[in-house]
């Protein structure tokens, strides 16, 4: 009996998950004709992105944070080898499409995208999202897309960070724990 409650209860949690990760993962052409849609029925879109390499508290609010800026969230993802190149060859820790994946299980978020430049500006420009977010360690000038939101008409906006929260800090931690 106790086996098949079990049973019962995994194939519940299930059920829950893959209603739960309905988020898409999207490549950029797909991301641009669903945004066309979405602004076609008068809906704000919100853009932030990030390397999200470790997934923190402070990722989770400033994502809860940027969602609340209008009705659709698009979060950009560095490539891995955008991120290496950005970061430095130990970096990503977990590879894009894992990162990707645990974001589209964020109910904030409604589509990820990977981006392989340096920086996501082309995205961005396609975009033109109405609200362009950004933590607060970016300041307004240097807000990669900034301009071309601006003259089009959106706002872009910084949050303030979580203090102590960091990937960079979590991962100094795991490197002085003992061996």
């Amino acid at each position: 009996m106790l086996k098949s409650s079990r049973r019962s209860i995994s194939a519940r949690c299930v059920s829950v998950v893959s209603v739960v990760a309905q988020v898409p993962v999207v490549g950029q052409n797909e991301l641009f004709k669903l945004l066309a849609e979405v602004k076609r029925a008068g809906k704000a879109v919100v853009f932030t992105n990030g390397c999200f390499d470790l997934l923190h508290p402070g990722h989770v609010r400033l994502l809860e944070r940027a969602r609340e800026q209008g009705d659709i969230l698009v979060v950009g993802i560095n490539s891995d080898a955008s991120i290496g190149a950005n970061k430095g060859p130990d970096r990503p820790i977990l590879p894009e499409v894992e990162r990707a994946e645990i974001l589209g299980f964020l109910s904030s978020v409604d589509y990820v995208v990977i981006f392989d430049e340096p920086t996501p500006q082309a995205l961005i420009a396609k975009i033109l999202p109405d609200v362009l977010v950004k933590g607060a360690d970016w300041g307004l000038d240097a807000i990669v897309g900034r301009e071309e939101v601006e003259a089009a008409g959106g706002k872009v906006i910084s949050i303030p960070l979580e203090a102590g929260q960091s990937t960079s800090s979590i991962i100094e931690r795991i490197e002085k724990l003992p061996a």
